[in-house]
């Protein structure tokens, strides 16, 4: 029997995108199509959204929700069944979703996103669906609403891509949320004397979700709990960890159309043209007999680049070079753009984002830094093995669960994909890049190591399996 979800996010690719959260919304629906599992997809009605949807059908119109006036936009868009919440004082704004024109936080993130909640709520109801899928802070009183709502009570799953972005505001925005006086309790929305969207999805959600099994696990302690570890210790019975995939079609470099030379785990000798292209773009020195390493991400100190700083002089001390593309904050770009300019000919960088750049990047890379101090999932580590670029990663999270280290017993039975190091500090990372040069130079190990990095399953099959069991048990199926 088909089940129906209503999953609810502030963004999808390919229609608006800033992370990995987008990539999980755009591949879920066809990944649990065959599991019988039919998924609509609330986003806000942000320009790009609007502009992309086809065969646009009103079919609800509300007057109360959080926020002021707001229609319920039924289309399709890249192949996705869409309800599109079109509600234009408060998302008919281009650029980023959440921030202004001065980097800030729009200041009526609150109200914005609470109307994306109170609206799942409703429309779930009205679609009839069997369950809901909340993702991340900005769905995070869908279940809330869900909970204080009237009529079939309609399970929620609340998944947690990463817990540091939490969506917390003060007490004033309680009164325009039109949640019973009772919500307003620690038992309820209440955190901190404030409205935290991100506890009220851990709280009245029937089942919670992460990205990967290990994060999963590191959320309970203290360490890893943002504050909210009590909480979730509480809940652990709810929780569970399932890895994110890859859309293996949209990442394939056998049909890629960035790359100089597409390639496969069967032959993947043109990588090399995508490693001269990659060497000409960034002006790096084509001679050096040292593995060509990459960082693409956020340039934070969540993702260590500050890290990878620190230990440039132990990576230029192998013959390496580095390209670094990504944005983030200002004075971790700043030092990527200094140590460019400290070292022409061996290090390139690129502050933005180019989504054909970073797909040459994974192309030509030998090797890709994830130095993270925590990580939920990431997907650059399964788009980096997808594309033979090992990945060098901290031990963490979902890293930890998606890289097989090649140390020497995985050496002697053949079954690396990467190199794994731990604590994320600039020592271990130093050490993990030499580790990494060392494999490199004996080029039928690097082979060995490249051809299981492309041909591990990074799909979103099993994940999507245990979607569609969980989806099931909360449906009562």
């Amino acid at each position: 029997m088909t089940l129906s979800v209503l999953a609810v996010a502030s963004e999808v690719y390919p229609l608006v995108k800033t992370g990995g959260l987008a990539d999980v919304v755009g591949a879920l629906p066809a990944a649990l199509a065959p599991f019988d599992v039919t998924v609509t997809t609330l986003v806000p009605g942000y320009p790009t959204v609007c502009d992309a949807l086809e065969e646009a059908a009103e079919i609800a119109a509300w007057h109360d929700l959080p926020g002021g006036p707001a229609r319920g936009m039924r289309g399709r868009a890249a192949g996705l069944d869409l309800v599109v919440l079109d509600a234009p004082q408060l998302f008919d704004r281009p650029g980023n979703p959440y921030l202004g024109p001065d980097g800030a936080d729009w200041p009526d993130n609150g109200l914005r996103f609470a109307a994306l909640g109170a609206a799942a709520a409703r429309l779930a109801h009205l679609l009839g669906v069997d369950a809901v899928h909340a993702h991340d802070w900005q769905a995070g009183l869908a279940p809330a609403y869900l909970r204080h709502g009237h009529g079939r009570a309609i399970p929620s799953l609340f998944t947690v891509h990463n817990l540091a972005f939490q969506g917390r505001f003060g007490a004033d925005l309680f009164p325009l949320l039109g949640l019973p006086p009772s919500a307003f309790a620690i038992d309820g929305v209440e955190f901190h004397g404030g409205v935290g969207f991100l506890k009220a999805g851990l709280w009245y959600a029937d089942a919670l979700s992460t990205v990967s099994p290990t994060y999963a696990e590191e959320i309970l302690t203290p360490e890893g709990g943002m504050g909210l570890d009590g909480l979730l210790r509480g809940r652990a019975e709810a929780l569970f960890g399932i890895r994110n995939g890859l859309d293996v079609e949209q990442w394939n470099p056998a049909t890629d159309p960035h790359l100089a030379a597409r390639f496969s785990a069967d032959d993947p000798s043109p990588r090399a043209a995508n490693a001269a292209l990659l060497r000409e773009r960034f002006a790096l020195d084509a001679n050096l007999a040292g593995p060509l390493f990459a960082f693409i991400g956020r340039l934070t100190w969540q993702k260590g680049i500050d890290l990878l700083l620190e230990a440039l002089p132990a990576l230029l001390d192998t013959g390496a070079a580095l390209v670094i593309l990504g944005q983030g904050e200002a004075a971790l770009a700043a030092a990527c753009e200094a140590a460019q300019a400290a070292h022409p000919g061996r290090v390139g960088t690129f502050v933005g984002y180019s989504e054909p750049l970073a797909r040459l990047v994974y192309g030509g890379a030998d090797a890709v830094l994830i130095p993270s101090r925590f990580e939920p999932c990431g997907l650059v580590q399964l788009i980096a093995q997808r594309y033979g670029a090992l990945p060098v990663v901290a031990r963490t999270g979902g890293l930890a669960d998606t890289v097989i280290d090649a140390n020497d017993a995985a050496l002697s039975m053949g079954c690396g994909t990467g190199v794994m190091f731990s604590p994320p500090s600039a020592a271990a990372l130093a050490a993990a890049i030499r580790r990494t040069s060392r494999l490199f130079q004996d080029q039928n190990v690097w082979r060995v190591l490249q051809a299981n990095a492309m041909r591990l399953d990074v799909s979103w099959r099993g994940s999507a399996e245990r979607y569609a069991a969980l989806f099931r048990r909360l449906a009562g199926r």
